[in-house]
């Protein structure tokens, strides 16, 4: 897949290429279903496949303090993205600018001229340019005057709701692991970096590599079952996701004890794919009863992927 950083200063032609706009967060079953229109449309044109995506999200930009967990981030979107068969991904810087771009100009600039599209699939929600104004029947009025086509895609419904990238938040941060995956058409997975800790696993048996998460939709706080991809390796791993309170940890931290695995990963990437939740965090007595609770998760663990 190839993969354009800034599509405003994109000067390539491309005949026949089918183009869809949205975050894409998370690429859910209903981001798919677009997308496979998508791929299905241009491979009959014999044409190009092609996703425009913005970047930082609109609801960054303008209210960065409310800005929407994220439930993939650029890697894990390209990825995504490539495995469905996208021939082309774009970003498009969010900029005031863009922010305050005439509909008309969009469509006409960006989407015709720059990505050069030549067919338009969109999701039931779609909107664009100043205020929002742009959407799909203004799409439909302009197909003909500017001579491109557009199609729009339903809405996927599944156990009589509605998919969204927001169901799906609510879902993880709930815990709700088997919603999250009936949603989502695959386990979640949280990418990030491992940072230094306080070496507090160590001192207790069981070292843990801490995840400063690259996505922020962070499961509720417990211990999950899990699998951490290193490099493209994949190992069986135990997590806790919370504030540690036997031991006092003041912020929230992510710590991934890895089994049967000793290599110091400081600074790499990590994805942690969740299976399941095996409890709530809770608070021990003593050092022994934290130990002997956390010898149980890993055993737990191990035993699922026996």
């Amino acid at each position: 897949m190839r993969i354009v950083e800034d599509v405003t200063s994109f000067e390539e032609e491309l005949p026949a290429l089918v183009l869809t706009i949205g975050s894409f967060d998370g690429v859910h079953l209903g981001h798919q279903r677009i997308l496979q229109a998508l791929i299905e449309d241009a491979r009959e044109r014999q044409g190009l496949a092609a996703v425009m995506t913005l970047r930082p999200h609109p609801r960054e930009f303008f209210a960065p303090r409310n800005a929407p967990n994220i439930l993939s981030d650029d890697l894990q979107k390209q990825a995504l993205l490539e495995q469905m068969g996208v021939d082309i991904l774009f970003y498009l810087p969010f900029t005031a600018e863009i922010a305050h771009m005439d509909r008309q100009d969009f469509l006409k600039e960006i989407l015709l001229g720059r990505c050069c599209a030549r067919k338009l699939i969109v999701g039931h929600d779609f909107a664009f340019g100043r205020g929002a104004e742009g959407n799909y029947e203004f799409l439909k009025e302009q197909t003909h005057r500017l001579n491109f086509e557009v199609r729009e895609i339903p809405p996927l419904i599944i156990q009589g709701e509605r998919v969204s990238s927001t169901l799906i938040r609510e879902a993880i941060l709930q815990g709700e692991l088997d919603k999250t995956e009936t949603f989502l058409g695959r386990r979640y997975a949280i990418a990030g970096e491992v940072i230094s800790g306080r070496g507090m696993g160590v001192k207790l048996g069981f070292p843990t590599a801490n995840v400063e998460p690259h996505n922020k939709t962070i499961p509720a706080h417990g211990v999950y079952v899990a699998e951490a991809t290193m490099a493209g390796t994949t190992y069986p791993a135990a997590v806790n996701i919370g504030i540690a309170p036997t031991i006092r940890h003041e912020d929230m931290m992510i710590e991934v004890h890895i089994l049967d695995f000793a290599r110091n990963i400081t600074g790499e990437r990590i994805e942690v794919t969740f299976h399941k939740r095996l409890r709530p965090e809770a608070k021990y007595d003593s050092l022994d009863a934290l130990i002997a609770a956390i010898q149980k998760d890993v055993d737990e663990v191990r035993q699922y992927f026996s």
